[in-house]
């Protein structure tokens, strides 16, 4: 049955499906009932948009940005994000107070290298031979259930840069968003923009571009103009490049146009992109970001230093390379080390990033992405430099620093918290127990104070 209420004396009318409107008449009493009913029923439709004012007692607030540390703070959250945060903050009646009394406090984690919708289930097959196995509808399933993982471990944002399916992280990011569903927050690249092929290698020509599922083929500055528009129009928040994956790889001006053309529409420009000269046209050409990077010098590291390119290494720990039957796994991931130090020591702004896209036994994702704290602690970045590449810098790098990254006013509650300091011991972070997206709480098995 449907029920329809009608302004001239609230007067009753209800229509049974496939049936006519039919009127009650309403008397004084019915009426002035009827008025009551009517206010209850837009103070419930009403109620989800009066959010409840959150109070969180914190013991020990962390700044990323200076890696100092507050005491015994009161945060107060309505309406998805902080409107103070202070030793002195009066808690408003009723208000829902949650007491992080004993634990240490900070800005959700960030990620700014994932895939979340895919799983590469043999590393010595094409990529191609993945999108026989998983079609879109399964990826898009797979990436919901990575952004519920990531998202009560405590990592709360991630730029998502491709290899998706087809546009698949979109559709995840907007279910999330609409509240269908809970998950960390998503930033996606689309469709990777490459030279002819993609990332591809040895496709015979009767197959025909295969590698379009999740690529744009874009060669010379107008093409490249025109697949970043696309990506736009799909939905892409970002926008990712691959520029020396093949034989050939982009000019400086194939990139710039890249770049000239996602900035104008306020997208950053990341670029898949290992070294050489390949790296010096991607960093001349105005990326905002390098990814992976394992072959970068030192001339190459001061130049993004200089021109304020991040490197988002994705700084894979040697176990993982060995499980998923990578050649020379352990001078793969001793070189990755090296370069992860001499990038801390030149300056270059470092973002923790990921590109998990493995499995490992008896680990989820989220413990997978914390496997690589090892790497940045043998690689000699102090845990206060760890905590900034995993909020202050990727908020910088993905614009959304007046958003979130930070405990502070006006941005949005992004907020985790665990027993222990991670500004001595990183890999408290692995302890996580207490997470809240956008205000919500979505889990809290933090011990309270017994005062």
């Amino acid at each position: 049955m449907i029920v329809l209420f009608s302004s001239a004396g609230f007067r009753l009318r209800y229509k049974m499906l496939g049936g006519a409107n039919r009127a009650i008449p309403a008397s004084s009493t019915e009426e002035n009932r009827m008025r009551r009913f009517f206010a209850l029923f837009v103070l419930l439709v009403a109620l989800p948009a009066w959010a409840q004012t959150v109070a969180i007692r914190a013991g020990n607030v962390i700044d990323p940005a200076t890696g100092s540390v507050a005491k015994n703070q009161i945060i107060l959250i309505k309406d998805q994000k902080i409107t103070e945060v202070g030793p002195s903050v009066a808690i408003p009646a009723g208000a829902q107070v949650v007491d992080l009394s004993n634990e240490w406090v900070m800005p959700g984690v960030m990620d700014t290298h994932t895939h979340i919708t895919f799983l590469e289930h043999n590393l010595h097959d094409t990529l191609e031979t993945n999108y026989l196995i998983e079609g879109k509808g399964m990826r898009v399933l797979y990436g919901l259930k990575t952004a519920q993982i990531l998202l009560n471990a405590g990592i709360t944002t991630v730029r998502d840069v491709g290899n998706e399916a087809d546009y698949a992280s979109v559709d995840v990011r907007n279910a999330i968003n609409k509240g269908w569903f809970t998950g960390c927050t998503i930033l996606t690249s689309g469709k990777i923009i490459a030279p002819f092929g993609g990332q591809g290698r040895h496709v015979p020509p009767e197959a025909g571009p295969v590698w379009r599922f999740e690529y744009i083929d874009a060669d010379g500055p107008e093409e490249i103009r025109k697949a970043v528009r696309e990506d736009i129009f799909y939905g892409a928040d970002l926008i990712k490049l691959v520029a020396d994956e093949n034989d050939y790889y982009y000019s400086e001006e194939e990139i710039r146009a890249a770049t000239d053309e996602a900035h104008k529409a306020n997208r950053a420009v990341a670029v898949h992109v290992l070294g050489g000269q390949a790296a010096r046209n991607v960093i001349m050409g105005g990326a905002d970001s390098i990814e992976h990077g394992w072959r970068l010098d030192d001339d190459l590291l001061r130049l993004m230093k200089e021109k304020g390119v991040f490197l988002a290494g994705t700084d894979f720990p040697a176990i993982h390379l060995r499980e998923a039957g990578y050649h020379n796994a352990d001078k793969v991931g001793a070189d990755i080390i090296d370069r992860l130090s001499r990038a801390y020591k030149i300056g270059v702004k470092l973002t923790f990033s990921t590109d998990t896209v493995t499995e490992m036994p008896n680990e989820t994702r989220a413990d997978m992405y914390y496997d690589y704290l090892a790497v940045w602690r043998a690689a000699g970045v102090p845990p206060a430099e760890i905590l900034k590449a995993m909020t202050t810098y990727p908020a910088e790098l993905l614009r959304i620093q007046k958003e979130r990254g930070a405990i502070t006013t006006g941005l949005c509650a992004d907020i985790i918290a665990m027993p222990a300091s991670p500004l001595a011991d990183v890999e408290s972070l692995r302890k996580v127990n207490f997470v809240m997206k956008n205000g919500a709480v979505i889990r809290n098995d933090a011990v309270p104070s017994s005062k």
